[in-house]
């Protein structure tokens, strides 16, 4: 007998089990594609670890070359402020007084070098001009910059700190050894050992060099004295001239182009050519101003206020595309609802859509500065970097348009020269300039939180 239970249906036709395709058994495609997925995930991690290597790196070597910038080399004296040098007519008046050049100074510097080494009892085969070469050539001139300012002092004994050479300051960083200066005619072994024996005495110290963030930059014969003071000053006018002029502008141009400009080939050359501007090296900028403010204008060279004319130029695609970015990202429920009860286009836009798109506007404004504050080619164009400036600006106008300096053009022209003391300002003037963008990038991000938490 045939059992029916064992023969299939009518028009049933039995199907062959297939192998290998269970969801529990990984195929060797499968396993092919994970394992090109743990290849994948390693070769990411690997790349943000070299990043983070370089970054390390990158730090590490700004903060080991720049940190000595600020600490100098200072040394103490009680220096005699004689008065038949100094007033000879005894009669303090100002005007005779400052017909003292600094060359009268150096014999009064002179004597208190001696008189210190003597006072230790240091034996020494130099002479008191050699010994006052330990010093500063800036040293004459802030004695009589004292004594100007107060020429009661004359006759008295007052003690100064001034600045040691810029060798004596590498000597005691490292920078200088005794191997190192063979040939050199700035410093000889018999002043490094003076040096040792002051030093042991406390009378030459190294200590935290505020005038390195507060001074002006200074002659190639003062490294030692160079500072960043003023330069941030130039930097600081020219990010006013930026925000007054990019900001506006760029906000008015995108909000335009974005929500009123009709949809035609006028607007779209527009868009191109402020997505192309965005791309163009900031030197031609630089160019541009040369040519427009400088030669066509005749601004004055040098002058913060063109350094912040030729940055607005470049800063704006920049604004202009992160504000347009901005504006996209606001729903377009918002301009219909507030359309809807009666709203005019101008009152949707500006009560209502640029509000929401504030975040993203400041961010996007911050990043541009934070972008001009570090430009140095255009400034190259224009001679920022050809001017030493000796005093700060006494009034806007005076900042705005007297010859100066900025941050990156400072630094750059400090790299470019031969002593090394200028070598290590440069890194110490990087420090001050990232610490800058760092706090600009924050402020971003910061108000960016903040008006989001409002709305």
């Amino acid at each position: 007998m045939t059992d029916l239970s064992q023969t299939p249906a009518s028009g049933d036709v039995p199907m062959p089990r297939k192998h290998g395709n269970s969801l529990l058994e990984l195929t060797d495609r499968t396993k092919r594609r994970n394992a090109a997925e743990t290849r994948f995930k390693a070769y990411g991690i690997a790349a943000i670890a070299v990043g983070l290597l370089m970054l390390v790196v990158l730090v590490t070597t700004i903060f080991s070359k720049g940190l000595g910038a600020f600490q100098q080399t200072f040394i103490t004296l009680q220096v005699e402020l004689l008065e038949e040098k100094l007033d000879k007519n005894g009669n303090r008046d100002l005007d005779d007084i400052k017909k003292v050049t600094t060359f009268g100074y150096a014999p009064i510097i002179r004597n208190a070098v001696e008189a210190k080494v003597t006072e230790l009892g240091v034996e020494t085969p130099l002479k008191g001009k050699d010994m006052a070469g330990l010093l500063s050539k800036d040293a004459a001139a802030t004695l009589r910059e004292f004594v100007i300012a107060n020429p009661d002092e004359i006759g008295k004994t007052v003690e100064f700190r001034f600045l040691a050479q810029s060798r004596v300051d590498g000597y005691l960083k490292g920078r200088v050894s005794r191997d190192s200066i063979e040939n050199d005619k700035n410093i000889s072994v018999e002043q490094l050992d003076l040096v040792d024996a002051l030093v042991a005495a406390d009378v030459i110290e190294k200590t935290f060099n505020l005038d390195f963030i507060l001074g002006a930059d200074a002659s190639d014969a003062r490294p030692e004295a160079a500072g960043m003071g003023v330069s941030m000053l130039g930097s600081l006018f020219m990010m006013f001239v930026v925000l007054a002029l990019a900001l506006p502008i760029g906000v008015a141009a995108s909000i335009y182009l974005e929500e009123f400009a009709p949809q035609n080939w006028l607007t779209d050359i527009i868009e191109v050519n402020i997505s192309n501007l965005a791309a163009v090296p900031s030197i031609v900028f630089g160019i541009l101003g040369l040519a427009v403010f400088i030669n066509y204008m005749h601004l004055p060279t040098s002058a913060p206020l063109v350094g912040g004319l030729v940055l607005t130029l470049m800063t704006l695609p920049t604004i202009i595309i992160s504000t347009r970015a901005s504006l996209k990202a606001v729903p377009p429920s918002i301009r219909d609802a507030a359309l809807g009860v009666g709203a005019s286009k101008m009152q949707a836009v500006f009560h209502h859509v640029l509000p929401l798109a504030a975040p993203g506007i400041l961010t996007g404004t911050i990043i541009g500065l934070a972008q001009a504050l570090g430009e140095t080619a255009p400034l190259l164009l224009i001679g920022m970097v050809g001017f030493i400036a000796s005093n700060a600006p006494d009034s806007i106008a005076s900042g705005l348009l007297s010859p100066n300096s900025a941050m990156p053009a400072q630094i750059y022209e400090w790299a470019k020269r031969a002593d090394p003391a200028f070598y290590e300002r440069a890194w110490g003037g990087i420090i001050i300039l990232l610490v800058f963008l760092i706090t600009m990038n924050t402020l971003a991000v910061i108000l960016r939180r903040r008006f989001e938490r409002r709305w």
